[in-house]
């Protein structure tokens, strides 16, 4: 029983730290990248966004700051859905690195009409914490099922 109690106690020591906090808020802040990208919110992805930002698509297009957002916000895709699985964040002091599985159902528009497609992500994103908190400064995904 005492062991248990020291785990138990440990437990509840660890969730305190520092680095259990900053994992937290940079969890807090991916999620708010995938609402401002569903719902499309220019405000929210400039807060969001770092400055410097390099997003890279997983076909290779990398696009800065301004690009990215024009793209979520105005380009010809839309995300109807994200979900993010398998997510595991390394915090590096006021460096944070997410990796997750990303599944996006993009609607598309095209000449010949909209198409709906889902797409199967393993992205990299690098998060800096700025005086206004985590800032994206760096995504990169890869397509896990390539056509």
């Amino acid at each position: 029983m005492a062991k248990v109690l020291m785990l138990l106690c440990s437990m509840f020591l660890l969730a305190d730290t520092p680095e259990a906090k900053s994992e937290k808020e940079v969890l807090a802040a991916m999620n708010a990248w995938k609402h401002a990208m569903l719902l499309r919110d220019r405000a929210a992805l400039e807060a969001l966004y770092a400055p410097g930002l390099l997003y890279v698509h997983s076909s290779g297009k990398q696009e800065s700051k301004a690009e990215a957002i024009a793209a979520a916000v105005a380009g010809k895709d839309r995300c109807e859905s994200i979900d993010l699985e398998d997510i595991s964040v390394s915090v590096y002091g006021d460096t944070a690195i997410v990796k997750a599985k990303v599944i996006m159902r993009i609607n598309s528009d095209s000449s010949s009409g909209t198409a709906t497609n889902t797409i199967s992500l393993d992205v990299l994103h690098v998060w800096i914490k700025m005086p206004a908190g985590w800032q994206m400064a760096a995504r990169h995904a890869t397509r896990l099922n390539p056509t």
